[in-house]
């Protein structure tokens, strides 16, 4: 007895049964998430600190140093580096595949903790990690605009209410907020002034520092009423600062509004965003290393109505972009192609067996075996994305193949004068074993990629699983449906003489022996030719050889998303408004382009970007039909901006697959080590400059900047030390007046605000500012010139950002 007969003598239970199969994978279909490529979970773990005004050089050695040398001891990291820019850090920690990426966020936690007492004591707030793969694209922007309300309450709206909720989505790995202008408090104190009366910024801070205050007053319990202790030690306005005594003078109280003011404005002055060419604030979203886009995306869809009921009418929060829109359109279209292949493979087998019969009971077996594979993906938590379908639209010859096997030994015996049912059981009884060996031949090919190791084998493990169920589920659906249905419905192939049927038949099998005969033609050529035959062979495989060498490689192909990041890149030494200018012209210039559909860009130091001269472009396109080739987009805009003097931009397709933990304007990053700092900053333009000379590379850059002007002071300890003064107090007071120093700040229900110290905006544009300053000697009690402590060097350079060894 033969594995198929037991199925061909119960056509009941074995239709059935087939029928369940069918039903699991239509149930599961609606269930399989949708993805552009298989769920591969990169453990990536990225710490972050501020400290407003450092240079790049302190924060690397003051803030980055010390959390690394702690963050190194966890076991299992494949990767650390690290980005130091003005006023920021960003620390990221790649781990080996096979880690949970929750267990090791404890022992990152603790590492953080543990580095706490090497940490500047005057950071605002302790370094904070999130689990991301920086590399990642986002997968929504959201704009956040207004007519009429202020950019700080916008920004204080975006990420109190909105980056809140959305955060606390399943899937959200990171909110951030570009062009952020957090409400503030600043007093800008002119320093003529304040030395007028004897007072220093110093003194302006130690007042400020304790002047608003929100601690614990107790209660009145009386014999029949509690009364909880309330007061006004809490200043919330800007306008009540100005009244703050600062010191008396002659009996007379000095005020902040004597000797300065106190302004409402935004915590960071250094920071921007637009959205399609106008101000607003820009929320970038990016999940979780194994979450799911579209469910992602679409939560978040759901969110907002209620979060626009819960915000003031003048408010717009609106889509820019989300990547659930073009993965549908992909997945839609390889699905296309699925239907499309099945189709034409049906086409095909009717074209050779002419056999309406015989087609639709091999035919059968493909949407059988692609759908019940549905429930086996579904089961191993795969999606449905554009490698698993792909997986299924390949598998549509191989599962053909043995359904018409089978059926073609039992339709032989059946035109030799066999019953149906007796063909069946001798023709499934001869060629089981065939077909069983044919499956599990096709499943050890795929052996070697279910097997393989890192992100290649992460990616295509889920290919490889998937057209291996295919072809087993079709293996048995030819030993069972196949056979039964053959018993129950084939008949003898046969039409009336003279009829239009027979004529096709006769028209095909003509056409059919022309083929054989022009092969056996050619056959015989090549059997009279047998050395010209061999060196022929030689001569091609010697050219698939060149081919090979001389074809272009790469990891993964250039995908158009319907997405674009860029870069633009100016001199180092450029202020925020001549930026900002520049930002505009290039945004001007995507808004005229006829393939884009929206664009938000951002300036300021902070994720993608470690220093000023660098911006971001989140540009979204229009439907594919609807423009040219991304390829085509990014030579155009890069013709367009290239005429705009001083700046350069980087233009880069975004893709589904990121290797990486480190954001880059560029597809490919070559990262490069040494244990001297001085040594990596001498060798690391040398090698810029030496790449640019390659042929066939194209905006080769470097993220370390270590040619920015600098101002280079060297303080007179010894003129310093005749007054009294000592270097702290010097560095106090030019962070005092030049760092935008947080000396305080107070909470509202929903807000916190941050009070900031410096000197007037005008002051902070020229080194001549430093003559105006003054600092109180402790010997004598007066004010001394600070310029008088300070000689001023030459220009020289510095990094504007650093990346210390990785």
């Amino acid at each position: 007895m033969s594995l198929s007969t037991p199925f061909i003598r119960r056509p009941i239970a074995t239709a059935l049964l087939t029928i369940a199969i069918l039903l699991v994978g239509v149930v599961t279909f609606p269930l399989l998430p949708l993805a552009p490529l298989p769920q591969i979970e990169f453990p990536t773990i990225q710490v972050s600190a501020s400290l407003p005004g450092a240079s790049p050089e302190t924060m690397a050695s003051s803030v980055a140093t010390p959390l690394e040398n702690n963050l190194a001891l966890i076991p299992g990291i494949t990767q650390m580096s690290s980005s130091s820019g003005l006023g920021s850090t960003s620390i990221t920690i790649q781990f080996s595949l096979d880690t949970d990426v929750n267990s090791v966020a404890q022992e990152v936690q603790s590492a953080i903790n543990a580095s706490g007492g090497q940490l500047p004591t005057d950071l605002p707030s302790p370094p904070t990690y999130r689990k991301v793969n920086p590399a990642d694209s986002p997968i929504m922007i959201l704009s956040v605009q207004s007519d009429v309300m202020p950019l700080t309450e916008m920004s204080d709206y975006a990420s109190n209410v909105i980056a809140q909720q959305i955060s606390q989505l399943k899937g959200v790995a990171q909110v951030s907020i570009m062009g952020q202008q957090k409400p503030a408090i600043r007093v800008q104190v002119d320093p003529v002034k304040l030395a007028s009366v004897g007072l220093t910024l110093n003194d302006v801070r130690e007042v400020i520092s304790t002047s608003t205050l929100n601690s614990p007053k107790g209660s009145l319990n009386g014999d029949f009423q509690s009364l909880s202790i309330y007061a006004n030690d809490q200043l919330l306005k800007a306008e009540p600062y100005n009244d703050l005594i600062l010191a008396y003078r002659q009996g007379a109280p000095i005020r902040i509004r004597d000797i300065g003011r106190a302004i409402s404005g935004p915590e960071d002055v250094r920071s921007a965003a637009w959205i399609n060419n106008q101000r607003g604030v820009g929320i970038v979203i990016r999940k979780q290393a194994d979450a799911n886009v579209i469910q992602t995306v679409q939560s978040i869809r759901d969110l907002l109505p209620d979060l626009r009921a819960s915000m003031p009418p003048a408010l717009k929060v609106d889509v820019l972009s989300d990547r659930m829109r073009t993965i549908r359109a992909s997945v839609a279209e390889v699905e296309l192609h699925l239907v499309l292949t099945m189709v034409l493979v049906t086409l095909v087998v009717f074209l050779f067996l002419r056999n309406i019969r015989a087609t639709l009971i091999s035919s059968a077996v493909v949407p059988i075996s692609i759908i019940a594979t549905f429930a086996v993906m579904q089961v191993l938590g795969y999606s449905l994305n554009n490698l698993s379908l792909m997986a299924l639209t390949i598998s549509v010859g191989f599962v053909i193949d043995d359904a018409i096997v089978m059926l073609e030994n039992i339709y032989r015996y059946i035109e030799e004068g066999m019953k149906p049912m007796e063909a069946a059981l001798k023709g499934a009884g001869e060629i089981g074993f065939t077909i069983l060996s044919i499956s599990l031949s096709l499943v050890a090919v795929f052996i070697p990629i279910l097997l393989m190791g890192g992100i290649v084998g992460r990616l295509f493990r889920e290919f490889a699983v998937t057209v291996t169920v295919t072809v087993l589920i079709s293996g048995f659906v030819s030993l069972t449906f196949v056979p039964m249905m053959c018993s129950k419905f084939l008949k003898p192939h046969g039409q009336p003489a003279g009829s239009l049927r027979e004529k096709l038949d006769r028209m095909l099998e003509r056409f059919f022996q022309s083929i054989e005969h022009t092969y056996e033609r050619m056959l015989a050529v090549v059997l009279r030719h047998r050395r010209l035959t061999v060196f022929s062979l030689f001569l091609t495989v010697i050219g698939t050889g060149f081919v090979f060498v001389e074809m272009p490689k790469g990891f993964f192909p250039q995908q158009d998303t319907g997405f674009l990041n860029a870069t633009l890149e100016t001199a180092p030494d450029i202020s925020f408004d001549a930026m900002s200018q520049k930002m505009q012209q290039v945004g001007a210039i995507i808004e005229k382009d006829p393939g884009v559909l929206a664009f938000q860009y951002n300036l300021g130091a902070g994720r993608g970007s470690s220093s000023l001269n660098n911006g971001r472009f989140f540009i979204t396109l229009k439907e594919r039909e609807e423009r040219d080739n991304v390829q085509v987009i990014i030579t155009r805009l890069r013709k367009k901006t290239g005429s705009i003097p001083g700046a350069t931009m980087y233009f880069q397709a975004q893709q589904d697959l990121n290797i990486g933990g480190i954001s880059s304007k560029t597809q490919f990053q070559y990262t490069l080590r040494d244990a001297n700092a001085d040594e990596l900053n001498e060798w690391s333009p040398r090698i810029l400059e030496k790449l640019k000379t390659l042929p066939g590379l194209r905006d080769v850059n470097s993220d370390q900047q270590t040619s920015a002007p600098a101002l280079n002071i060297t303080i007179d300890r010894q003129a310093a030390s005749r007054f009294g003064i000592q270097v702290s107090d010097i560095n106090a007071a030019l962070y005092n007046a030049f760092g935008q120093r947080q000396v305080a700040q107070f909470y509202t229900q929903v807000s916190q605000y941050k009070i900031i110290i410096e000197v007037p905006p005008e002051l902070q544009k020229d080194p001549s500012s430093f003559s105006r300053m003054f600092i109180k000697s402790p010997l004598t009690g007066g004010q001394v010139p600070l310029s008088s402590l300070l000689k001023f060097d030459t220009y020289t350079t510095k990094p504007l950002s650093v990346d210390p060894l990785s």
